[in-house]
This record gives C-alpha cells, structure tokens and sequence, in this order.
C-alpha cells in the first residue's frame, strides 16, 4: 500500500498530530488519505471490501478478456473508506488495449474528477437529459452521463447505492464497452467473500 496522498491532486499529506486530527494537503486542506495497492490479490480486495464505507464496485462476471489491475481507497480509521476505484484492464472494442476505473465516493472526496482529469470536485450536474450509457449496479439499472474529462479518455459519472459511480475508460473509444450488459456487484456482499478474480499487470491510471 503507498503513502497517504491527496485524492484530489495526488500529493503528500501531512497526517493528524498534536494540533489536528484531520490529513492535509497543502492545496486542499483537509482530505480523505488515499491509499493505492500496487499489486491486487483476493486478501487485499477483502481488505479493501472490510473498510469501505461506499460499494467496491467490480462486473461480476468481468467481461470477456478482462482483468482487475489496481485497487484504491480514501479515508481513515475514523471514516471508513469514503471513496473506493478498482482498475479493471481489457481488449477495447474497437481493437488494441483498453483501461477502465471504476470509483465510488462519498460527494467532496474530489478523487472520481481526478480520475476524469478534471480539476473539480464533483460531477456537477449529470442528469440532464437523456442518459449516455448505464450500467446494472447490485440489480438496479443505473443511468450513466458523460462528464468533463481529458482528451485521452472518457468519463461518466451518475448516482448508486447513494454515492458518486464513475466510470472513466481510456482510450475515448473505450466508452463502447458501456454499450455492453455490465453487472457491477459490490464485493462488500458476504455473497462475494473470498472470490477469485483474474489479475493483471498493475494499472498506472491510480
């Protein structure tokens, strides 16, 4: 697991002491310490699961050719992880590799428009208008908008389980696997204790 840092601009933090309880980011002030497992295995994941506040999300089952290659979570002791993403690498639609995050977070944790590459906090106003994809989160079909993101990738933010669902793809052309039936399960669920699930190289997207 690395360092604390920012889940907003990525940084070092400055952990709580004697004169404050919280972490900070000299940017940002205080924040939700984001840890980032390197590698992934089945016991980080239960780890990862046992922590969260907000749903680890992960299709279930993961689609043809795909593998889990990261794993983050923001928050302490005192919160909970109030912000979850699972990596996820696989063949693009439209051929070559493709990257896929999947984050959920507690509204202000700022880490989903980071993964966006956006320098906002949150989604701002998703739903207007007719949904640009949708995914099925713990059975509920869940509506998906595009959201402001960099050039090399493609984001959409909507709301499940109460919280912030992002799904940021690269490359752009990656959105089409959102045109695919993807079940997304929270491995919170004592129903997915223990599961395997395949793993790749580790992602550099966390």
């Amino acid at each position: 697991m690395t360092p604390a840092t920012c889940p907003r601009c990525g940084t070092d933090l400055r952990p709580p002491g004697l004169m404050s309880s919280t972490w900070d980011c000299e940017r940002h002030g205080p924040v939700a310490p984001l840890h980032v497992y390197p590698r992934v295995s089945s016991e980080l994941l239960a780890q990862a699961a046992a922590k969260a506040a907000v749903p680890l999300w992960c299709p279930l089952p993961l689609l043809p050719g795909w593998t889990v290659t990261g794993l983050a979570i923001a928050g302490d002791d005192r919160t909970g992880g109030t912000a979850t993403a699972v990596a996820l690498s696989g063949p693009c639609p439209l051929g070559g590799p493709a990257d896929m995050l999947l984050v959920a977070e507690e509204p202000g944790t700022g880490f989903g428009a980071r993964c966006a590459g956006t320098g906002s906090l949150d989604p701002g106003e998703v739903a207007d208008g007719a949904p640009d994809g949708k995914v099925e989160a713990a059975g509920r079909d869940t509506p998906l908008w595009r959201t402001a993101s960099a050039e090399d990738r493609m984001a959409f933010a909507g709301e499940a389980a109460g919280v912030w669902l992002w799904a940021v793809l690269w490359p752009p052309a990656a959105e089409l696997v959102l045109l695919e039936h993807v079940e997304l399960h929270d491995l919170r669920a004592q129903a997915h204790a223990g599961l395997e699930l395949p793993v790749g190289a580790p992602t550099s997207r966390l």
